[in-house]
């Protein structure tokens, strides 16, 4: 199966879609971005191709009847399987790199005691691996440095005090190593990983679930070639990306093709994230009329409100939420990421709610973002809203509230992948370069 990709190389993430040559979305993939951006662009290329599988599993599946009414599930309990299997190998890698580390980091009398703590912080990271995989577990992130570095630190620190070792100093190794092992380029998604976590689902659900058939499905979806026919980049950082110049494209172009893959009628696009903020004026095919973008400083953007989660030492999910609880919205003067952390320290110096600030703040990036709308010639029916920051209901309550004071009763398209416009725009257009 031939297959086009597009990858979004952002400030924060790194975006990737696959499609086939009908431009219907096989996967997607997303990571952090890395000042390696290689490896970002291998890592979110590789999740998508990894998603692409449980689609075509997906298809295969459907064809089992004992199945029907139950894909679903069924797939769900296959992709933790296989992401607990992923995160393991990912442990094992990192503790032979925290092995090899620690021998550039001795202290008289300590390297025997760093060995032992090491393995059995790893030991213990391993033994409660599967309740992070199972059935309704929350994870704060599903990124490997997150989940394995919080897990490190807690419970490094009473392994640390049993063998008299400086936290510091395993603080150090693990640092270093997490790393190295962020920034090598991915192993990839073997038929060993898939077979792996088939085995491990199937033993786990016993007799409910016809093995054979199922088994036999997977392994059919799996001999399924994908052919990566074209790749094309975009995003902040696509000038690092490692592909010729005809491969590239600019974030306007794809922002915008991209919304109108998603919703044909689009005719506005507005696009917060995590470095700027762009609205763009797109034409029945998808092509792009009118544009403009927020100035050199990433005010209104994801990345203030980074800087906002990080002076109220909040999780940048919470932001949100509780902006909803507010009893009254306050009124921000300033978005710049240089002043905010004065203004929200002098509000809560007055006593005002934590709740009402962040309330005043969500208004206030879109006060902005509406700004840099009106200056690309305003809303058309239809506007879709893309980007990291359409995920915050916060925002997207304001916006609303926005647009129809200044322009009425307009459709607002906000889709759940939105923060894979620029990937799908960039996908679609790898396409048509074949096609063509």
């Amino acid at each position: 199966m031939r297959c086009f990709v597009g990858i979004d190389l952002g400030s924060t993430t790194t975006k990737a879609v696959v499609v086939d040559e009908s431009t219907r979305v096989l996967g997607r993939g997303i990571t952090n971005s890395r000042s390696n951006y290689d490896t970002a662009a291998a890592v979110s290329k590789q999740e998508a191709l990894i998603d692409a599988r449980f689609t075509l599993f997906r298809r295969g599946l459907s064809a089992v009847p004992a199945l029907a009414g139950r894909i679903d599930s069924f797939l769900g309990d296959l992709e933790r399987a296989f992401r607990h299997v992923q995160y393991l190998g990912q442990l094992d890698d990192l503790e032979a790199t925290c092995m090899r580390n620690r021998g550039g980091l001795r202290f008289a009398g300590s390297e025997k005691a760093l060995a032992r703590t090491l393995g059995e912080v790893f030991r213990e990271l391993r033994a409660e691996s599967a309740a992070l995989f199972a059935p309704g577990a929350k994870r704060r992130s599903d990124f490997f440095r997150d989940i394995a570095g919080s897990r490190f630190m807690a419970l490094a620190d009473p392994v640390c005090r049993a063998e008299g070792l400086s936290f510091d100093l395993v603080l150090n190794v693990y640092d270093k190593s997490i790393i190295e092992v962020e920034n090598r380029p991915p192993a990839g998604a073997d038929q060993g990983k898939f077979l792996q976590a088939l085995e491990n689902t199937l033993a786990a659900a016993g007799t409910a679930i016809p093995a054979g058939e199922v088994a036999r499905a997977v392994r059919a979806a799996l001999e399924i070639p994908l052919e990566e026919a074209y790749v094309v980049g975009t995003g902040y950082g696509r000038v690092r990306l490692p592909f010729p110049k005809e491969h590239i494209r600019s974030e306007i172009l794809c922002h915008g093709l991209g919304a109108h893959v998603m919703y044909p009628d689009t005719r506005t696009v507005l696009d917060i994230g995590g470095q700027d903020t762009k609205a763009i004026q797109v034409d029945p095919e998808g092509i792009v009329e009118n544009f403009q973008m927020n100035d050199r400083c990433a005010a209104g953007t994801g990345r203030y409100l980074g800087y906002v989660a990080d002076e109220m030492k909040m999780g940048l999910h919470e932001l949100g939420p509780m902006a909803l609880t507010a009893q009254k919205t306050l009124r921000i003067n300033s978005t710049c990421t240089v002043f905010a952390g004065a203004e929200i320290r002098d509000r809560l110096a007055l006593g005002d709610r934590r709740e009402d600030i962040l309330a005043g703040l969500h208004r206030a990036i879109v006060l902005r973002a509406m700004s840099i709308i009106s200056r690309s010639g305003g809303i058309r029916d239809q506007f879709t809203f893309t980007g990291g920051v359409a995920k915050n209901e916060a925002a997207v309550r304001e916006l609303r509230k926005l647009v129809k004071e200044n322009y009425g009763e307009v459709t607002i398209n906000i889709n759940p992948e939105s923060i894979y416009t620029g990937a799908l725009g960039a996908a679609v257009f790898a396409q048509r370069a074949v096609a063509a």
